[in-house]
Parts: C-alpha cells; structure tokens; sequence
C-alpha cells in the first residue's frame, strides 16, 4: 500500500481497506491496516505495515508506538559499522 503514495512521508491509516483503491491485502481477511514508514538519511528504508481483521482497529496512540520502533530500529542502524 505505502508504494501506492508516491512522495508520502508519513504514516498512513488506512480504516477500511475496501475503500481503499488499489489495495493489496496479505490476507483476505485484512479490514484495516496501519503502515510507518521507517527513514534513515532522508530516505525510507522499510516500513511496518500491520493488518487487521477488524474494521477501523488502528488508533493514533497505534501510530505514535509504531513509530517510536520505527526510531529506535534507526537508532540502532545508526549504531552499527558498516
């Protein structure tokens, strides 16, 4: 779905995935989804994109958590030698 928002650059939550043109479920019984994506140098690098099976299930406190793992996974990419 993130790949659908060209230029998008923030978290997106998506209520009901039916409504939802284009949307590619991992599951047929995906309702709903919630995807963060993750920077590192300006740049996204992966994303957590998490499914329900229930209508509208992703709140903002959701999104705030996913994103502090989002931040610390790149704290820690930051940390290692490459």
């Amino acid at each position: 779905m993130y790949a659908e928002q060209p230029g998008k650059k923030e978290t997106v939550i998506v209520e009901d995935v039916e409504l939802f043109p284009s949307h590619i479920a991992c599951s047929s019984l995906s309702k709903s989804e919630i995807v963060v994506p993750v920077f590192y140098k300006n740049e996204v690098i992966a994303v957590i994109d998490v499914d329900s099976d229930k209508l509208n299930d992703f709140s903002e406190t959701d999104k705030i958590y996913l994103e502090q793992i989002a931040l610390l996974w790149v704290e820690r990419i930051s940390d290692l030698s490459w």
